[in-house]
């Protein structure tokens, strides 16, 4: 987390040149000098408010997430409470369109899953997230499912979105946004079928 006292203006500077030198040449190879040089600053700056690259690299999660979780909740709020699956469905969107689907996010993204495996601040980030998606998700759920259901059902939309965004990430296509949206509504009217018949 950066220190008291670190310009606003810079943070952002160096949140895109992070993900911009990431974008090129890999979160491994990404060093603090080539991110100081993509930013326009000394490497100074990066370890005295960040203290060094896993510092930065934490920072950047942090400022995607944000903008991940405030995405979401802008959609949610836009739509009536009673919407459930178009809410479901915009909680879908917040992980394949707009910023979130930017290949210079989306590759730093992949960076930071497997990066968070090894560091305990990220891996924390990383489940702070996978929380905050699945409470989204079983809020709605648990006006058209069981407590019980809703639970499986949210997992399981999960392991969709996590999924269908892994190999959009990895084709050089990109992240087909429409196409995830139609598979993930599919799962949810078989499940609201299957369900209803019990």
């Amino acid at each position: 987390m950066p220190k008291v006292g670190m310009p606003e203006i810079r943070k952002p500077q160096l949140v895109k040149a992070t993900m911009a030198v990431i974008d090129r040449v890999g979160l491994h190879a990404a060093s603090i000098a080539l991110i100081s040089k993509e930013a326009g600053v000394s490497t100074g700056i990066i370890n005295h408010y960040f203290g060094g690259k896993h510092g930065l690299l934490e920072e950047t999660m942090r400022e995607i997430l944000r903008q991940h979780s405030a995405t979401i909740i802008q959609s949610l709020a836009r739509l009536p409470k009673e919407a459930y699956q178009q809410r479901i469905i915009a909680i879908v969107d917040g992980n394949f369109v707009g910023f979130q689907a930017e290949n210079q996010v989306a590759k730093t993204w992949l960076a930071f899953w497997s990066y968070s495996m090894h560091e305990p601040q990220l891996k924390r980030l990383q489940r702070v997230n996978e929380k905050r998606l699945l409470s989204h998700l079983k809020i709605e759920l648990k006006a058209l499912f069981g407590a019980d259901q809703a639970e499986v059902i949210a997992h399981g939309i999960a392991a969709l979105i996590d999924g269908i965004w892994l190999r959009g990430t990895l084709n050089p296509q990109g992240i087909d946004a429409d196409k995830a949206r139609f598979i993930i509504n599919d799962y949810l009217d078989k499940q609201l079928t299957f369900y209803s018949k019990k």
